[in-house]
């Protein structure tokens, strides 16, 4: 089920700050800044976002849902994180079932603080079914080097 979760002025004044200062090293927790290009306009779009490593790999959660950097990266299927000078460039692949359940789980744990207003009452305690029907909603994606290391 596709669904965003709108901003409404302050939320994007706040957002545009935050990924700003991800750009430059600040930030809670290792948030970092996500670049992607545009699938329309070719142009780099940026947005703060909250990476979890677990279990040796790289996630990202989209806590809004189906944004615009949500189908831009679907689009291009590479992203990049910036974090001040260093830019680090991944293959960008959704997961869904066990996979997108474990990550949830983790991410409500780490940063349920910041998001739990978007999830309608789904917490890291949740069962797996309303987890994987969350994930539905909030997709999860696996982020793999690039290997020739751009975008």
């Amino acid at each position: 089920m596709a669904m965003v979760i709108e901003q409404n002025g302050f939320e994007r004044f706040f957002n545009r700050l935050m990924s700003r200062l991800a750009k430059h090293g600040f930030g809670p927790m290792g948030m970092q800044q996500l670049i992607v290009r545009g699938r329309s306009s070719g142009q780099e779009r940026t947005a703060a976002v909250n990476p979890l490593p677990l279990d040796g790999s790289l996630y990202l959660v989209a806590a809004r849902g189906e944004t615009q950097w949500v189908r831009n990266a679907r689009a291009s299927r590479t992203v990049v994180l910036r974090k001040r000078s260093r830019r680090s460039a991944y293959v960008i692949e959704q997961v869904k079932g066990d996979e997108a359940v474990a990550v949830l789980r983790t991410y409500l744990k780490k940063w349920g603080f910041e998001v739990k207003s978007f999830f309608d009452g789904v917490g890291p305690d949740a069962s797996a079914a309303d987890l994987a029907a969350a994930a539905e909603v909030h997709p999860v994606f696996r982020l793999s080097p690039c290997p020739t290391g751009r975008s």
